[in-house]
């Protein structure tokens, strides 16, 4: 017998209980009738009731009432016992039937209570698997939806962000075109100015709407990785090199700690999106002239890659949300520092496709991503 075999039996054994000690004393109920009848009706006063019986109902005489007592019950005995044993047989069955029932209407009650939201579920204590079980159940449904009525919040929420980040933009393009266009006889070096600016801007908008459809895409699992053997610390170096002259505006630096022949096991165009995006977090919320130090290590069969910089602590209820599509940490990120907060979210569902796990902490003005990828797949 399987465990779970076990584990049912002994959540419904007071049931079980229940009905086989209803199921002996209504047994012992109907032999104890019967033995009854059989003893002292039918062996003794019996016979002398059904021959009066027939005397006065059909008015016979003795001689053939008894004749017929005779022929009528002592010659079909069996039969007739048999005919009283299936009539207690079928009484018994119905008495259990309605129990059965009886326990089915009880757990229909439970499902209204389930459905309902201010009902609580109470079943018998012999049904208290049940009931533990569809509670649990109730709860699980009031979870998800307040898990969707937040879900509901977040996309409004969503539509409002997307419309100012995606406007603000789109205004200024419009802005410098609109410009241009009244004045026809604008400097060139002016009109070159104006272009260069609503250019950046429409490659910002680009950018922006790109990363709205990349984490759409993630989202619907249309993502396929290209998974080969990447030199992690080489990618590591190269990255920190790229993001360099951003990081020297504010006069923040990387530090690299790492074994110079660690690899991994992944998509390496997509492992660099994910240090991109951790990277470009750590240096919009870093403090200036502060250290950014990478470390990267293996463990067992994984491999832990940490980003810390020293910036303002991340209160904890807003460190469970920043994984979170579209969430805004604080006004920093704007439509004026970054994309459409959609970086951290992509971050994870990459890292996730990889079979790996991203978090982040924050104490005494420290702020760490730490990513864990298996090393080998």
């Amino acid at each position: 017998m399987k465990r779970s075999d076990k584990k049912d039996n002994a959540e419904y054994a007071q049931l079980k209980s229940k009905l086989y000690l209803r199921l002996i004393t209504i047994a012992l109920i109907a032999f104890v009738i019967i033995f009854i009848l059989y003893v002292n009706v039918w062996h003794m006063r019996g016979g002398e009731w059904i021959v009066s019986a027939c005397q006065q109902l059909f008015r016979m005489d003795r001689e053939n009432a008894e004749n017929f007592y005779t022929q009528a019950f002592r010659n079909n005995a069996e039969l007739i016992w048999l005919i009283a044993i299936a009539i207690v047989f079928f009484i018994l069955l119905r008495t259990i039937l309605n129990w059965f029932t009886a326990y089915l209407r009880m757990t229909n009650q439970g499902i209204d209570a389930l459905l309902s939201d201010e009902s609580a579920i109470d079943l018998p204590p012999e049904m208290a698997e049940t009931e533990r079980r569809l509670t649990a159940v109730k709860t699980e449904l009031e979870k998800r939806a307040l898990e969707a009525e937040l879900a509901n919040q977040r996309k409004n929420e969503l539509v409002m962000y997307l419309a100012h980040d995606i406007r603000t933009p789109l205004t200024s393009v419009i802005g410098y075109l609109e410009l241009m266009t009244e004045v026809p006889d604008m400097p060139t070096q002016q009109r070159a100015k104006y272009t260069n600016i609503a250019l950046d801007k429409a490659n910002r908008l680009e950018k922006m709407i790109n990363e709205f459809f990349e984490i759409t895409r993630y989202n619907l699992q249309q993502i396929a990785l290209a998974k080969k053997k990447v030199d992690l610390y080489y990618m590591l170096v190269q990255l920190s090199d790229e993001l360099s002259p951003i990081l020297a505006e504010r006069g923040n630096r990387t530090v690299l700690k790492a074994d110079e022949n660690l690899t991994i096991c992944g998509d390496p165009d997509k492992l660099a999106r994910v240090f991109n995006n951790v990277l470009k977090n750590a240096a919009a919320y870093s403090y200036p002239n502060t250290e950014i130090q990478i470390s990267a290590c293996e463990k067992d069969d994984s491999v832990t890659i940490i980003f810390a910089n020293k910036g303002q602590t991340i209160p904890p209820e807003k460190l469970q949300a920043i994984f979170e599509k579209f969430y805004r940490l604080d006004e920093a990120r704007t439509s004026n520092t970054g994309g459409a907060g959609l970086g951290l979210a992509i971050a994870k569902e990459i890292v996730t496709l990889h079979g790996g796990t991203i978090s982040a902490a924050s104490q005494d003005d420290t702020i760490e991503f730490t990513i864990v990828l298996p090393k080998a797949n």
